[in-house]
């Protein structure tokens, strides 16, 4: 196993030979799981092309149906490793599926923006099933997990930079693409059995599909004991903080800013 980067002063980090053949055998169950078992966030996204973009994130479900596969010690041991902290919890999952032709780029975005939570102990493990090449990889902006938290994108297709919000209170997204060699932009071609790791304030964005390639992504999302709940416009009250059927990060935006992001019904990982 051998480590590009540093997580700490980067925010992101390549991984190669990261997951076993058993653990990568895991990841595609829970992968092929989520494609029978969609939950309330499955949506197919506009492609801007010939193909499809599917994607589909926190099943409340998959919290158990996902146990197997964040349990194992190559998972749990890589994030305690990049934290150099052992307690670490499995947040949610999020599945893309790209296939059946040419689709966008992905606009760059944080993660943060769209999630109730901040911290230095916070991590997305990015799992590729295929071999994806340097073209078709997702690129990040090094070192910007640690600088301005801008407004979340809505992804439209004609303006990158739309904000989620647009209320004032986080700056509008920059447009990278229209300058990109202002920014230390960084990113790699993959192997199954390699991850990606990233900070989900990371400045992160690319990931297109051309005719005859097709890309199946599983993200998986973690957060460790300095998380903490940050408030995001929109926030409203939860009905009932014991329902199965309501994801702990949907709980978690009820919660006042900077409480102890913590629910039970998070995994606690022992790898």
């Amino acid at each position: 196993m051998r480590v590009d980067g540093n997580f700490q002063e980067d925010g992101v980090v390549l991984v190669e030979g990261a997951l076993s053949s058993a653990t990568l055998a895991f990841a595609r169950e829970a992968f092929e799981w989520s494609l029978a078992n969609p939950g309330p966030g499955a949506s197919k996204l506009p492609a801007n092309g010939t193909g499809t973009f599917y994607q589909d994130l926190a099943n409340p479900a998959a919290l158990s149906a996902y146990r197997t596969l964040v349990n194992q010690p190559d998972i749990v041991q890589l994030i305690q490793r990049l934290w150099g902290k052992s307690e670490v919890w499995f947040m949610y999952e999020q599945v893309f599926e790209k296939s059946g032709g040419t689709t966008r780029r992905t606009p760059w975005h944080q993660d943060t923006p769209y999630l109730p939570v901040t911290g230095s102990d916070l991590a997305v493990m990015w799992i590729s099933f295929e071999a994806v090449p340097h073209s078709h990889a997702l690129e990040f902006v090094k070192g910007s997990h640690t600088s301005t938290l801008y407004d979340g994108s809505m992804f439209d297709p004609d303006d990158d930079t739309r904000p989620l919000y647009g209320d004032g209170s986080l700056p509008r997204l920059p447009d990278i693409e229209a300058d990109r060699d202002a920014w230390p932009i960084v990113s790699w071609p993959t192997s199954p059995g390699d991850v990606v790791v990233f900070h989900p304030a990371i400045l992160h964005g690319g990931g297109k599909t051309d005719d005859g390639f097709s890309r199946q992504t599983l993200s998986l999302r973690f957060f460790g004991e300095d998380a903490t709940v940050a408030t995001r416009p929109g926030r409203k009250p939860v009905e009932s903080r014991q329902n199965p059927n309501v994801h702990p990060l949907t709980r978690m935006r009820s919660l006042e800013e900077g409480a102890p992001f913590r629910d039970e019904a998070f995994p606690y990982l022992s790898g």
